[in-house]
């Protein structure tokens, strides 16, 4: 029985979930063009997207079922974590099979055995408060475990829309090693002879002129990239972006003069 202290938690979180899943589904929009290629190495993204998917997913059915009365929590929980665990098992398969179990993958096998670990909890919590009901700590177990969910899925969507990662010991050793090239002997005429030639180099500049309004454009720059993303009736892709940049240069242009 799920305590009357927790359900204001499993509702928040269903509407936690159903929000991250509606953006999931943008994103993967987004990305479209990557996971549908044929090459080996888009396996992986489309991996990336699964597993997010099936984290909030897990997520949004545990907590749904956690608000009807009755004993729904732990049926349900046992079951949404055998799926879980049947992905789990597919997508190492999957590396396995396409030969993709690399350094560059380590990081998506690690994810891939956490997420194998919270549903293993999750099963064993499940079979728990089936055969205890009374025991609100078991729910607890589950509750926690739900946010590990979330926090597991938030990390492979942010890999799949290519999100920035900065981490210690790849700042630490790009740090190592701009320092070994600043300390490697050189032909000092032929950086002078480079240097002198960045200095005279004319610089240009992109930027609309002064008596543009910026707020004005801007709209219409999110406005192109939201109408695309909703409608889809063009690309998104550099060749879009380079045109909205060369239009909004030049719209400010012809308002400045």
């Amino acid at each position: 029985m799920v305590p009357v202290g927790i359900r204001d938690f499993f509702a928040a979180s269903a509407g936690v979930a159903g929000a991250l899943i509606g953006l999931l589904f943008v994103a993967i929009s987004v990305s479209a063009g990557r996971l549908n290629r044929e090459e080996a190495g888009a396996q992986v993204h489309r991996i990336r997207a699964a597993a997010a998917l099936t984290a909030f997913t897990n997520a949004l059915a545990v907590s749904l079922f956690a608000l009807i009365p009755g004993e729904k929590i732990a049926i349900t929980s046992v079951v949404v974590a055998a799926f879980g665990l049947l992905f789990v098992a597919a997508a190492l398969l999957s590396l396995v099979r396409l030969r993709q179990v690399r350094w560059a993958t380590v990081r998506d096998a690690v994810f891939l055995t956490g997420l194998a670990v919270v549903f293993v909890l999750q099963l064993a919590e499940g079979l728990a408060v089936n055969a205890d009901p009374a025991n609100s700590g078991d729910v607890n177990t589950i509750a926690i475990l739900v946010v590990c969910c979330f926090f597991i899925g938030i990390a492979r969507a942010w890999e799949l829309i290519g999100g920035p990662s900065i981490g210690i010991t790849r700042e630490v050793t790009a740090l190592v090693r701009a320092h070994e090239r600043e300390q490697e002997p050189g032909d000092e005429g032929t950086r002078g002879r480079a240097t002198a030639r960045a200095a005279s180099a004319p610089t240009v500049r992109l930027a609309p002129p002064a008596h543009a309004d910026l707020d004005l454009l801007v709209d219409i720059a999110y406005g192109v990239l939201w109408y695309r993303l909703l409608i889809g009736h063009a690309p998104l892709d550099e060749r879009a972006a380079r045109d909205v940049a060369a239009h909004l240069v030049a719209a400010g242009r012809g308002a400045g003069e």
